[in-house]
């Protein structure tokens, strides 16, 4: 006997392959994907060492200015801000990228704080509102599309205009008419108070505009479950709707979950960064990607670094989150294997 048939044999014995283990192997297959799978990991795990390389390589506090600083590099002390030699020569420049890991690798900004220490620290704030506000966003429209599919009548109507109201604004637009209104005045739940300056506001507002995008199919996704025979023997038998519920319905919307969430990290990275760029997102003296290329807007002449760097950093954050979810896809959602097998 070959040890091809041996192994059918013992496969065959263990029984049928479950479609949560099918599927993940078939997402450790893609190569593409567990690349950007990868990939991802590497940049939260660098930014996560952010506070290491500002107090043990850099020696540089990357949130309070620094403009009469001055380091040693190849044995020459080098001031921070260099004198203007364009033009005039008047007023200052801040260096340029020096690549050298303890020094201002990617230089410094106008107020002369190192620009790659920013660059970690910016990652955090970004990464953490994107992946919060994803979870956030995946979560609720999860419970709003279950709810609204498997119920219907009034609660389906009224949820789905709620979905309609919230998508009939630009997604920018509407994020950007509640960033202007609650930076100012924060946001109220009844005693609890969240302040215009917290992190949470950026993280409720980029959460609260996706869930329609993402609510909706998943209603579609349980309003088709719900005539299916298995769901219709499970009300016959008298079963509650908490129980059809946890039971059927969501172990069956699940994996449309897990294929919107990496996608929705990237968009609401995307979003954050705009937000901030624009100063209506994070607030001094926090930093994400999209402040630091607002820091870097006037010296995109003389420093083009200090605004390129975080724009490279959110293009490979994105994309290799957008591999993953196209990976995510082909693995967990059946029309898409269907659709390969064709």
């Amino acid at each position: 006997m070959t040890d091809s048939s041996v192994t059918s044999t013992a496969k065959s014995a263990r029984g049928p392959e479950s479609p949560w283990r099918s599927s993940l192997r078939q997402l450790w297959r893609n190569r593409p994907a567990i690349i950007g799978f990868f990939v991802f990991l590497v940049v939260v795990a660098v930014c996560l060492c952010a506070p290491l390389y500002a107090h043990y390589v850099a020696h540089e506090n990357p949130f309070t200015s620094n403009i009469q600083g001055t380091f040693r590099l190849h044995g020459r002390t080098i001031h921070v801000l260099q004198q203007n030699t364009q033009g005039t020569g008047l007023g200052v420049t801040p260096i340029g990228p020096t690549w050298d890991f303890s020094h201002y690798f990617l230089g410094a900004d106008n107020q002369g704080r190192d620009v790659f220490a920013r660059l970690l620290y910016g990652g955090r704030t970004s990464l953490l509102i994107g992946t919060s506000s994803a979870l956030i966003c995946c979560a609720v429209a999860a419970v709003l599309g279950v709810v609204a599919g498997y119920f219907g009548g009034p609660i389906d109507w009224v949820l789905s205009r709620i979905f309609d109201i919230i998508w009939a604004f630009p997604i920018y637009l509407l994020a950007i008419s509640l960033s202007v209104v609650l930076l100012t005045t924060g946001i109220q739940f009844g005693p609890i108070h969240v302040g215009a300056g917290s992190l949470l506001v950026p993280i409720l507002i980029i959460a609260s505009i996706y869930v329609p995008y993402v609510a909706r199919p998943l209603r579609g996704i349980v309003i088709s479950l719900r005539e299916r025979e298995f769901i219709q023997s499970a009300i016959g038998s008298g079963a509650s709707d908490t129980r059809i519920l946890l039971k059927e319905i969501l172990p069956n919307v699940a994996p449309s979950i897990i294929v919107f969430l990496p996608l929705m990290v990237a968009f609401n990275l995307l979003t954050e960064s705009a937000l901030s760029f624009l100063s209506i997102g994070v607030q001094p003296p926090a930093a994400s990607w999209g402040t630091i290329i607002n820091d870097g807007l006037g010296l995109l002449y003389t420093r083009p670094a200090v605004a390129i760097a975080p724009g490279i950093m959110i293009a490979i954050t994105a994309i290799s989150l957008n591999i993953l979810g196209d990976g995510a896809r082909d693995a967990f959602d059946p029309k898409a294997k269907l659709r390969g097998s064709v």
